[in-house]
Formats: structure tokens, C-alpha cells, sequence
């Protein structure tokens, strides 16, 4: 255990919180040594922080029930008891910026789950197979915050990840409009069938913020460095909606792309399944094997017998077809909490770490 590096968990009561502190257990890099929340939490055990409100399908780790929650906002006190952090805060994204700069300026790398900072000019917004390059933004953002080890390194929306992977992999015919409609479970807002019932048969063709996420992240992911700040890319156009539907866990994307240059049905699927990248060359630990599946039955991908392929870290492609209206239209589905939330962190943090950037204090 000396080995591994010492991690805390901002938000750690929460439900991404919570799928972190899941997904860490037994970790061969990584060892949760600290949890902090909102100060009603702190000074409880996490167990008894956390109480009937855990929602993980797995039970809460042995190891972490007993530590005691400290306090988020006391930003020093936390620090110092970890390498680095995941954070996962609940709180207004002005608050969430100033308290993840706070804690990167007392050199401790910040991998977060939020959104706030992902349009910060010189803070990289990483999949690890797509855009890892970003990282490199690293060097400037230190320069800005006067640090020699400490950043803020964030992952994009759950949304994107049903069908960005796609489109990175077909970079090549450039892609140059895509409509895009995804159909997202209910965990990512935080909640349960038990804390919601209202969504039992129900669907909300609304999510607020979703569709601005989903139209723009994308093009952060494939921008380029330039003068030490991120430029996002300038195509493909995308469009979408985003609808909340009664499902759990996995959020699936209907997507109708045109090309510049227009390939066969047979190059998109064998770019789709050959498609890896960084983690799959250093098999990193939370690495899928296969990043993107392609299923060839009609009725596939389905939540129930795909969102968790590859522990929830890869991706489910289905459903290509040639259009009339656009050249091609396919389905998508991705695990919105594990490769959408806290896995796509771990995985930055596994790379980070790879890479140098994040090491004991």
C-alpha cells in the first residue's frame, strides 16, 4: 500500500463520489485515503455520512467506512494528506472553479468530474484514447496558478462519450455535420428510481446545459495547442437534443453524420474496432481492451446487454446504416457514470500519472 499514491475525494458522499470510492477499491495504483464533503457531512464516518444514500449495486468498501469525512472547504487540511484529488464537488460552478484552483495551488493535482473549468483556455478536457496531447497545456496552466506540481485536469460531459469516440475514429473522411440525440439515464442526474419516481414511464425531453455540452465539447476534444491555451476545432457542425429517459445507467445516442469524404460502410466499422489509443498502448489499469465494439444485430446496442462492456469503459456502436437525408445514421451507447464520470477521470488519472505529471508529495 505504501506504493500506491494517496488519493482524496472532493464530494465523496455524492453519486460520482461514490462511484470513485467503488471504482478505486483495490486499485493497483491508486489507495483512497481521504474523503471530504459538504461541512454537515464532515466529522461523521463516511458511513454514517453517506447512510441510506448509498447507490452503488456494489457494497461500500470496508476500507472507507470507517475514515473519518473532512470538511471540502478546508482546503489546506485536506491537502495534506494526499498526492492528489478527484473531485466530484456539488456546488455553483464559480464556487467549483475557485476551490479546484484553491487545492491545485497547494500542489495537489485536481482530476475533476466537473464541468466548470472545461472552457478554462489552458486546463485540458481529456478522453485518454482521443486527445491525450492535451495534457501538455499542463506546463502553461502551472505558469498561470504559480505551481510547480499542482493543475486542474478535467473530463468532458457523459453525453459526448456515445458517439465523440465514434467520430474521432472516422477523423479521416471528415466528418462536417452530425445531429445527435441522446437519450440519457436518470444516474446522471445524480439520482435513483428510489429518489425519482416521477421518471417510472416517464421521459423529459429536456436537460438543462445538455445540449450546449454536447454540441460543443466535442470540438475542445479535437482542438489544437496554440500560444498555451486550447482552440477548439471548427467542424464538424453539431446539433442535438438531449432527453432524460427511465433507465439507470447508460446513456444511448441516435446520430446522423455527413462526410467531405464519403466512406464505405465497411471503413467506418473496421476504423471503428481498430480504433485505440495511449491507454491501450500502456495498459493502464482501468484501460479497455477494445475501446469501441461494433454489433452487427439490429437490436443491438441495448442498455441491458451492453452498457457494461469492458467494466463500463468501452463503447457500443450499432445500427450503421447509409441515410437518405445524411451519408450515414448509427446508435451509440456509453455507461454515463463509469466511462462518463468517474472511470474517464480514473482513466486521466492513470495517464496523468503515466506521464509524470501527477507523483507522491
Amino acid at each position: 500500500m505504501s506504493q500506491k499514491l494517496r488519493v482524496g475525494i472532493l464530494g465523496a458522499t455524492g453519486m460520482v463520489g461514490q462511484r470513485f470510492i467503488s471504482l478505486l477499491e483495490n486499485h493497483p495504483w491508486f489507495q483512497v485515503v481521504t474523503v471530504a464533503a459538504s461541512p454537515r457531512s464532515a466529522g461523521k464516518t463516511y458511513e454514517e455520512a453517506v447512510g441510506g444514500r448509498w447507490k452503488m449495486t456494489t457494497p461500500m468498501p470496508e476500507e472507507v467506512k470507517k475514515l473519518v469525512v473532512l470538511n471540502v472547504n478546508e482546503v489546506e487540511k485536506v491537502a495534506a494528506t494526499v498526492d492528489f484529488v478527484f473531485s466530484a464537488v456539488d456546488m455553483s460552478k464559480d464556487e467549483i472553479k475557485a476551490i479546484e484552483e484553491a487545492y491545485a495551488k497547494t500542489e495537489t493535482p485536481v482530476v475533476s468530474n466537473n464541468s466548470a473549468h472545461r472552457w478554462t483556455p489552458d486546463v485540458p478536457m481529456v478522453v485518454p484514447e482521443i486527445n491525450p496531447e492535451h495534457f501538455e497545456v499542463i506546463e502553461h496552466q502551472k505558469k498561470r496558478l504559480g505551481t510547480t506540481r499542482g493543475f486542474v485536469a478535467v473530463k468532458p460531459n457523459c453525453s459526448i462519450q456515445s458517439y465523440a469516440p465514434a467520430l474521432t475514429a472516422w477523423r479521416e473522411f471528415e466528418p462536417v455535420e452530425v445531429v445527435a440525440t441522446t437519450y440519457q439515464a436518470i444516474s446522471g442526474a445524480g439520482k435513483t428510481f428510489k429518489d425519482w419516481p416521477e421518471m417510472e414511464g416517464n421521459i423529459i425531453p429536456f436537460i438543462g446545459g445538455e445540449e450546449e455540452k454536447s454540441e460543443q465539447e466535442p470540438l475542445r476534444l479535437w482542438g489544437k495547442i496554440e500560444d498555451g491555451v486550447i482552440k477548439k476545432a471548427e467542424l464538424p457542425v453539431i446539433t442535438t437534443q438531449c432527453i432524460r429517459v427511465p433507465i439507470l445507467n447508460g446513456h444511448t445516442a441516435a446520430v446522423f453524420v455527413k462526410f467531405n469524404k464519403k466512406p464505405t460502410k465497411e471503413q467506418l466499422i473496421e476504423k471503428l474496432v481498430n480504433f485505440s489509443g495511449l491507454p491501450q498502448e500502456l495498459e493502464l489499469p482501468s484501460a479497455p481492451k477494445q475501446f469501441i465494439q461494433y454489433l452487427e444485430d439490429d437490436n443491438r446496442p441495448q442498455v441491458q446487454l451492453d452498457v457494461d462492456y469492458e467494466n463500463g469503459m468501452g463503447v457500443s456502436i450499432g445500427r450503421l446504416r447509409e441515410d437518405k437525408v445524411y451519408d450515414y445514421k448509427f446508435v451509440g451507447l456509453s455507461h454515463n457514470t463509469v466511462r462518463g464520470a468517474a472511470g474517464g477521470a480514473v482513466l486521466c488519472a492513470e495517464l496523468l500519472k503515466a506521464k509524470g505529471y501527477i507523483q507522491a508529495k
